[in-house]
């Protein structure tokens, strides 16, 4: 088997059984199936043709929605340029989604904030997702909803661990607020506690 043929194998094997996480990460990014599916291919693309540089071992998923993460925004920085754009509003509303890491460092306990997403309807945290910053949009869905440690997250968005933290520790705390809000009109939720703490910052 040639090296190009091994190289082939190996991506097929490794990379695309991801195919469905990284579509619906991307699903959750353009808001629009065909956009997704554009998404997918041209990280699929670039990922197969970096492919021979990638550390075999190391968190490939994380390597990924890298990739995705910079394509997508890199496209979403040129489509504001331009002039029919469309609805904005909807290109900002970034997010990654698709399941749990499994290389994530596990921890004993989920955050306050990746319990209340558990248990809040998908249409409300994703309302309460979109309204964030989007720079702490993607610090909180990486974290909360991907699983993924501050690390993996400073790599992927490329910023210090410090800057990851910093828009982690903001973005929950809108979060909360959001989702608190919710959890009070239905009479379950945050505790009273943490909504005012939200409301304070």
């Amino acid at each position: 088997m040639s090296d190009t043929e091994t190289l082939k194998a190996r991506f097929a094997e490794d990379a695309l059984p991801l195919l469905d996480q990284l579509y619906g990460a991307a699903m959750k990014m353009t808001r629009n199936p065909a956009d997704a599916q554009d998404l997918v291919q041209e990280t699929y693309l670039k990922a197969f043709a970096a492919f021979e540089r990638f550390e075999q071992g190391t968190n490939l998923k994380a390597w990924l929605y890298r990739i995705m993460t910079n394509t997508y925004i890199n496209t979403y920085r040129k489509k504001q340029r331009e002039p029919h754009l469309g609805v904005v509003e909807e290109l900002e509303e970034w997010q990654l989604g698709g399941a749990e890491s499994t290389t994530a460092a596990p921890t004993s306990t989920q955050s306050a904030e990746a319990e209340a997403i558990d248990r809040t309807p998908a249409s409300v945290v994703t309302d309460a997702l979109a309204s964030l910053k989007e720079d702490f949009r993607i610090a909180v869905y990486l974290a909360d909803v991907e699983g993924f440690s501050y690390q993996e997250i400073a790599e992927i968005v490329g910023v210090p661990i410090g800057t990851v933290m910093s828009r982690l520790h903001r973005g929950r705390a809108k979060l909360r607020q959001l989702l608190g809000e919710y959890a009070s009109e239905q009479g379950v939720g945050l505790s009273r506690n943490e909504n005012e703490s939200a409301k304070g910052v």
